[in-house]
């Protein structure tokens, strides 16, 4: 049975997106099947996957507000083993049109409940907002993974987010568990970055993925090649960070 995991967190430029498209390709490196379900309508994690979303027939949007098949959405990527169903610019509009649908929060639930057959992780890219898409998100995942970027506001986005976690949890998804909090942008240099990286730790404890994602140049380009760092340089420090970000989650979910 595979796992739903939403990485969100309402503070944009945190890092969800890139952590999205490279735990899902180190995933699949690692012989899991991976389906990534982009729900930004920005669409990053689709053109990050090198997916023209010009030519895109079937996305979320028309899943979620038409009812339209999922499976027939779902594009395989460069990647073994990694699929996506890609975001589409439309789906700024989805919120209002989906609010006279019976059980809006639970649209997306009942997509992808099938598909836990299927894959071993799927994985939502959440928009940096807590509107009704995210709440979908949170609704249908077994878990969130909350990127954290390293530096001065960091925690300040959290409490928002992790109040609206207690919301969907007592209203809507019992279940809903944190996977954990991944700390981005890590400079070792910065005394910021390890004051950031100690109050977080202090804060959440064992929930803070042991992982760092360390700054790096390959990491940012990659997605304007349509990759993952994986495939773009699978020896810089990204590629190495996110691969054991993905061991130390099949690890921690035997």
């Amino acid at each position: 049975m595979g796992k739903i995991i939403a990485l969100a967190n309402q503070k944009g430029g945190v890092g969800k997106t890139t952590t999205t498209i490279n735990l899902g390709a180190s995933l699949a490196a690692l012989e899991k099947k991976v389906l990534i379900i982009d729900a930004d309508p920005q669409a990053n994690a689709s053109s990050g996957l090198g997916i023209d979303i010009r030519n895109v027939d079937l996305s979320v949007y028309e899943c979620l507000v038409n009812g339209d098949n999922l499976l027939k959405a779902i594009i395989p990527t460069e990647v073994e083993g990694l699929s996506i169903v890609p975001s589409h610019i439309d789906l700024v509009g989805a919120e209002i049109e989906m609010l006279n649908l019976e059980e809006r929060e639970q649209i997306l639930k009942q997509l992808l409940t099938p598909f836990k057959e299927v894959y071993d992780y799927i994985l939502i890219d959440c928009s940096p907002s807590l509107g009704l898409i995210t709440v979908n998100a949170l609704t249908a995942a077994d878990s969130v993974l909350i990127p954290v970027q390293c530096e001065y506001f960091a925690l300040e986005g959290i409490s928002k987010l992790l109040n609206t976690i207690k919301i969907i949890k007592s209203k809507l998804n019992p279940a809903l568990e944190i996977e954990g909090f991944l700390l981005t942008m890590y400079d070792s240099r910065l005394r910021l970055a390890n004051q950031i990286y100690e109050e977080v730790k202090r804060h959440f404890r064992e929930l803070v993925f042991t992982t760092v994602i360390q700054r790096n140049i390959k990491l940012s380009e990659a997605p304007s090649y349509g990759q993952p760092v994986l495939l773009y340089d699978s020896s810089s420090k990204g590629a190495l960070n996110h691969m054991q970000l993905a061991a130390e989650l099949i690890e921690k979910n035997k």
